[in-house]
C-alpha cells in the first residue's frame, strides 16, 4: 500500500480529514523553504502537496504566481525541487508528498526520466493542472511501473460523461476544485460543495479532498466534516510573503498551519 493510500486509510479509522497544505518549493529561497517543509509534519500535515515554481502557471491565482517568481528568483530549478523532497526524506518516511505544478517542466525534465527520479527522491504522486485524462498517459504510464499516483482533478462542471473519463484511471485520491476559476481568488460556499462530494461518493472509492478558496480555520473545519481531505494553498503562500523578511519565517507560517490542522482534525468531533 502506497503512502498515500495507508495515510487515508489511517485518517478513516479515526474518523478525521485530512489536512493537505500546499507551498511553492524555493519560496523564498531553498532553505528557508525546506525548513517550513521539514516543519510541516509536525504541525499537522498529514499529506503536502509541493509546487513546482513555474513561469506561466494554468490555475494560479496571484498570490501563487507570486510565489513561483520569487522560487525561480531564488535559483529555484526542477533537480533542486527533487533534491529537497530528498533532503525531507531523510527525516521523514512517512508523510506523503505529491508534486503540484504544471506539466511543460516535466516535459522539458524528460518525463520518464523525471517520474524515475522522483520516485527515488521519495514523491508519492503527481497533481499536474494542465494534463486532462485525455493526455496524462504519457506521466501515468511511467508512474505507475514505479508505484506512483497520478491524482485528478474534478470540478463543478463535471457532468457524469466528464466523470467517467475522469476517475477512469484516476489514483490515490481526487481534488475536487470548490468553484471554477483560479485560485485563492473567492470564498466556497461549502454547503454547495458538500452537495456536489456526496454526488461523486456514489461513483468512486478514492478519497475526495476538497481546496480553491479556503483561508481560515474555520472555513477548513466546515469543509473537513464532509470531505476526506482539506487542501489549504494560497493563505500559506501569502504569509510566507507577509513573513518574506522575517527570520522566524517558517515558524510563523507553521503556527498558521497548525491552526488550520487543528480545526481539520477537530471537525467531525462536534457529530460525537
Amino acid at each position: 500500500m502506497s503512502r498515500i493510500s495507508s495515510r487515508f486509510a489511517e485518517l478513516k479509522k479515526a474518523n478525521r480529514s485530512a489536512f493537505v497544505p500546499f507551498i511553492t518549493a524555493g519560496d523564498p529561497d531553498f532553505d528557508t523553504a525546506l525548513a517550513l517543509l521539514k516543519a510541516l509534519p509536525k504541525a499537522g500535515a498529514d499529506l503536502i502537496e509541493l509546487g513546482i515554481p513555474f513561469s506561466d502557471p494554468m490555475a494560479d491565482g496571484p498570490v501563487n504566481q507570486a510565489s513561483y517568481l520569487r522560487a525561480l528568483a531564488s535559483g529555484m530549478t526542477l533537480p533542486k525541487v527533487l533534491d529537497m523532497v530528498r533532503k525531507f526524506r531523510k527525516e521523514d518516511k512517512a508523510t506523503p508528498l505529491v508534486l503540484m505544478g504544471s506539466y511543460n517542466p516535466i516535459h522539458a525534465y524528460g518525463t520518464a526520466r523525471f517520474v524515475r527520479d522522483a520516485a527515488e527522491a521519495g514523491i508519492d504522486g503527481f497533481l499536474i493542472v494542465d494534463l486532462p485524462p485525455e493526455e496524462d498517459e504519457v506521466l501515468r504510464a511511467p508512474a505507475s511501473v514505479h508505484g506512483l499516483d497520478v491524482v485528478r482533478f474534478v470540478t463543478p462542471t463535471s457532468d457524469a460523461k466528464r466523470l467517467d473519463t475522469i476517475l477512469a484511471g484516476a489514483s490515490g485520491y481526487l481534488y475536487y476544485v470548490s468553484m471554477a476559476g483560479i485560485t485563492g481568488t473567492k470564498p466556497i460556499e461549502a454547503e454547495d460543495v458538500e452537495a456536489s462530494i456526496d454526488a461523486l461518493r456514489a461513483r468512486t472509492r478514492l478519497p475526495v479532498t476538497v481546496g480553491f478558496g479556503i483561508r481560515t480555520p474555520e472555513q477548513a473545519g466546515r469543509v473537513a466534516r464532509f470531505a476526506d481531505g482539506v487542501v489549504v494553498g494560497t493563505a500559506i503562500v501569502e504569509r510566507v510573503f507577509r513573513n518574506v523578511n522575517d527570520p522566524r519565517l517558517a515558524a510563523n507560517v507553521t503556527e498558521f498551519c497548525a491552526e488550520l490542522a487543528n480545526s481539520v482534525h477537530a471537525a467531525r468531533d462536534k457529530d460525537v
